[in-house]
């Protein structure tokens, strides 16, 4: 590996970095603003990416205890984030719903400010960079 290529590799693993820091951050803040801990903005995050799970998926996913889970699902419940509902195949399990009308209500304009920098920043860049961009981050979350 050159030099050159080991210093590019060094600053895009430093931004990386940063970047999850800040985006880290910001969702704290507006937990905050929403009177949530980190670990409910991240299951209202899982539910989002992944849709309605079971507390005990959400418990893999978050490596949190079962106990935690159940407070964490019931304050978003509380703020209608989410909603309980009986699982349609087994209806011994409970499934965890987000409310994406809530989420729009409440979620959305504490995000606004930031999603328009990113759609700034990626009207800046060519397709192929958009391409390479996307490729990226794909390829950082596959071992999911």
């Amino acid at each position: 590996m050159t030099k050159a290529r080991e210093e590019l590799t060094a600053g895009i693993q430093q931004q990386v970095i940063r970047f999850i820091a800040d985006v880290i951050l910001f969702n704290h803040s507006v937990s905050a603003k929403l009177g949530l801990g980190a670990s409910d903005s991240q299951f209202m995050t899982l539910l989002q990416t992944h849709g309605p799970l079971t507390p005990r998926q959400l418990a893999e996913y978050s490596g949190l205890t079962s106990g935690t889970v159940t407070g964490v699902i019931d304050r978003l419940e509380s703020h209608g984030f989410v909603t309980r509902q009986a699982d349609r195949s087994d209806r011994r399990k409970v499934v965890v719903t987000p409310s994406f009308e809530a989420i729009q209500k409440t979620f959305m304009p504490l995000y606004a400010e930031q999603g328009a920098r990113m759609q700034s920043i990626l009207a800046s860049r060519s397709d192929d960079e958009l391409r390479t961009i996307l490729a990226f981050f794909a390829d950082s979350v596959a071992a999911d």
